[in-house]
């Protein structure tokens, strides 16, 4: 993997994980590597897509435990009925 891409893969981790050091970090190294700022990003608003279907899922993980309803928000990651991650 080139360096561009593995920064633009640290900066999404950084960003799912909540990790602002992390993300200063890679920051500082993605721009020093030239990654423009619109490649920064959308590594971050692809991360943030990847981090709210998580929640989601979990969220609705909780209500159905929980005896609450969820219907219609449920997330399936199949290929064939979409992803959480679409959204």
């Amino acid at each position: 993997m080139d360096e561009k891409t593995s920064l633009v893969v640290c900066l999404g981790a950084a960003t799912a994980a909540n990790c602002i050091p992390c993300f200063e970090h890679y920051y500082k190294k993605a721009s020093a590597a030239g990654l423009t700022s619109e490649q920064i990003l959308e590594a971050v608003e692809l991360a943030n897509r990847v981090k709210s279907g998580a929640h989601l899922v979990m969220r609705n993980s909780i209500k159905n435990r929980l005896g609450q309803e969820t219907p219609g928000s449920s997330c399936s990651c199949a290929p064939s009925q979409g992803s959480c991650c679409d959204s």
